[in-house]
């Protein structure tokens, strides 16, 4: 692969003021209440784009536009499941969560509960959701350099890890607060830009895209030639008979072969196939094949709908147990303005997410290569050369990568603060020396296991994730927020439940995607069983131990519900942390607006 100037460029764009906003934003941070909650003087609108930007992840930036490739109107329940789960998150949990005064959410869950155990089980579940959440951030950002770079996997992971590394060491909350703001107006600038040139073009051109019209009846053929070289195993399966060139790995020449109708192909990794033109495209096990399938949903039978609806579940539940984004809501001035900040944060998402829909669609009938070697979360980074030649084309490339840079930079960010906190208030005394301790210890795992682990489809491996937010933190929040009754050993089975589940089904699909087995829909998407399990265990536990009530509890339930202005909401004390003198402190200065 020859280098894209343009890629680089867009790369240095993103990289350059992301360094300089945090260093710039960091010099105003010297206390704990400044790396872990940005002095709670967060307006709605700033911290509304820096909750966008952190939650704007590969997964949305890469990954929603490769599932439409893939899947096509199922793929559509992601955009909408990341969106609705803000809705969820403003009527619920916003606001009540930002007046306990809370600094991390094992912080909430003690100062709800009263309970050590319940804090140590939670911080035992963010720790994991954060790193499951951030490995595949670091192998988007390797998966993304390589496409557009001659550089192999590993740059791009290092590359992210290091920048971000380096922000949330020098300043935490206070730092990347700015960064994270900035970085959602250049991703949707990035995203948008070129879906309405490469619409403009696809409409001038006043015929199907060169794979064929979305509604056939067919797979995606290849317009010419095309050689597709595979960088992982794959199973594809074949829905017309498909004449072939294959190539092996280490082999000096080819051999043809002829693929017949329904046959399932495996394929090794370092394969070369070369298809002639007018081939029928082949795809991934996972993949929709026939057009007139992928453009209708749940083509796939009862089981398709069952795993929608458990992926529904997990995108609207999991939104509001998710670490990363609900310690934003820490840093608002009040209640009223972290709902004021929710309504935002819909606004804001739901305008980004019509345009990678729109390039997902645009890819099959450009790109459909992508549905061999299993590589379609690099449509949106693919896309622009192939329907745009020469050098609009790289500079179009060039502006897609920059989102794409600033989409892993921001979730990384996110994802290192909060777990980060969490490691340095409940495994360590909560000094800012030792969240920059804890800020390396966890970045440094995340790298690695990015490095370790297999690469996956980015949309599904963070489904993962929501489902595991979702059926731990989800039925605590709802329950602690609303429910009197909620008692800490309740709690803690509900968590152990729906999270073991969801641990099971994880493992089962990192094995399957060893040994190449196909999962049945409630191990691929587990949200349907484990969040209803999470909240039925949670609630009968609670009920056969109803000594473990607080008794603070009505007291604490009056400072999460009461008004604003009646004055009930404070802070958990600094103090807690050993550091009596940061009280004094952070009473001098605000944000920056």
């Amino acid at each position: 692969m020859q280098l894209n100037p343009w890629a680089l460029t867009g790369v240095l764009v993103v990289a350059v003021p992301t360094f300089y906003l945090g260093h710039r934003s960091s010099r105003f941070a010297s206390t704990t209440h400044d790396f872990l909650v940005a002095r709670r003087t967060v307006r709605s609108r700033r911290n509304a784009a820096a909750i966008s930007g952190e939650y704007l992840s590969a997964a949305s930036f890469l990954g929603v536009a490769g599932i439409v490739l893939k899947d096509g109107a199922n793929g559509l329940w992601y955009p909408i499941g990341f969106t609705a789960g803000y809705l969820a998150l403003m009527l619920f949990v916003a606001a009540p969560l930002r007046r306990s005064g809370a600094y991390t959410l094992p912080d909430f869950l003690e100062a709800r509960l009263g309970s050590v155990v319940l804090r140590r089980f939670a911080t035992a579940f963010v720790v994991f959701i954060g790193v499951l959440y951030l490995v595949p951030q670091l192998q988007g950002a390797g998966l993304a350099v390589s496409t557009v770079l001659p550089v192999p996997l590993w740059v791009g992971e290092v590359v992210v890890i290091l920048v971000v590394m380096g922000n949330v060491i020098a300043g935490g909350m206070r730092a990347i607060t700015v960064v994270q703001a900035f970085q959602y107006w250049l991703k949707l600038f990035a995203i948008a830009v070129p879906a309405f040139v490469l619409a403009a073009v696809f409409l001038a051109g006043r015929q199907p895209g060169p794979a064929g019209p979305l509604d056939s009846p067919a797979p995606p053929t290849f317009s010419q030639e095309t050689t597709v070289e595979l960088q992982t195993d794959v199973t594809l399966k074949v829905d017309r008979l498909t004449p072939v060139r294959v190539r092996a790995p280490g082999a000096t020449s080819d051999h043809i072969e002829a693929w017949v109708s329904g046959a399932t192909e495996r394929v090794s990794n370092g394969t070369k196939l070369t298809f002639p033109a007018g081939t029928p495209t082949p795809v991934v096990v996972d993949a929709t094949s026939a057009n007139s399938d992928w453009l209708h949903p749940g083509s796939g039978g009862f089981p398709d709908v069952l795993q929608t609806y458990s992926l529904m579940l997990a995108l609207f539940f999991g939104t509001m147990g998710l670490p990363h984004v609900l310690v934003r809501f820490y840093t608002n001035p009040d209640g009223k303005a972290a709902r004021r900040t929710t309504v935002h944060v819909l606004l804001l998402l739901g305008l980004f997410y019509l345009f990678p829909t729109l390039l997902g669609a645009m890819a099959r009938m450009y790109v459909p290569q992508l549905l061999v070697n299993d590589q379609t979360d690099a449509a949106v980074l693919q896309l622009p050369s192939t329907m745009v030649s020469g050098l609009g084309g790289q500079i179009l490339g060039g502006v897609t990568m920059a989102g794409a840079f600033a989409a892993f930079l921001s979730t990384s960010s996110g994802l290192l603060v909060s777990v980060a906190g969490v490691v340095s208030t409940d495994v360590f005394k909560g000094r800012v020396s030792q969240f920059r301790t804890a800020a390396v210890i966890v970045g440094l795992v995340g790298a690695t296991l990015a490095l370790a682990l297999r690469t996956t489809d980015l949309s599904l491996s963070v489904g993962l994730s929501f489902a595991l937010a979702a059926s731990t933190f989800a039925p605590l929040l709802v329950l602690g927020v609303w429910w009197r009754g909620l008692t800490w050993p309740g709690a803690v089975a509900g968590m152990v439940v729906g999270g073991g589940l969801v641990l099971a089904s994880l493992a089962a699909n990192i094995i399957s995607g060893y040994t190449r087995n196909t999962m049945p829909w409630f191990v691929v998407q587990p949200g349907l069983i484990t969040v209803p399990a999470a909240f039925v265990v949670t609630i009968l536990g609670s009920l056969a131990t109803r000594a473990g009530r607080p008794a603070d509890v009505n007291a604490v339930m009056l400072r999460l519900h009461a008004p604003d202005p009646l004055g009930f909401m404070r802070d958990r004390a600094v103090a807690r942390f050993g550091q009596v003198e940061e009280k004094a402190r952070t009473r001098r200065g605000r944000h920056r607006k």
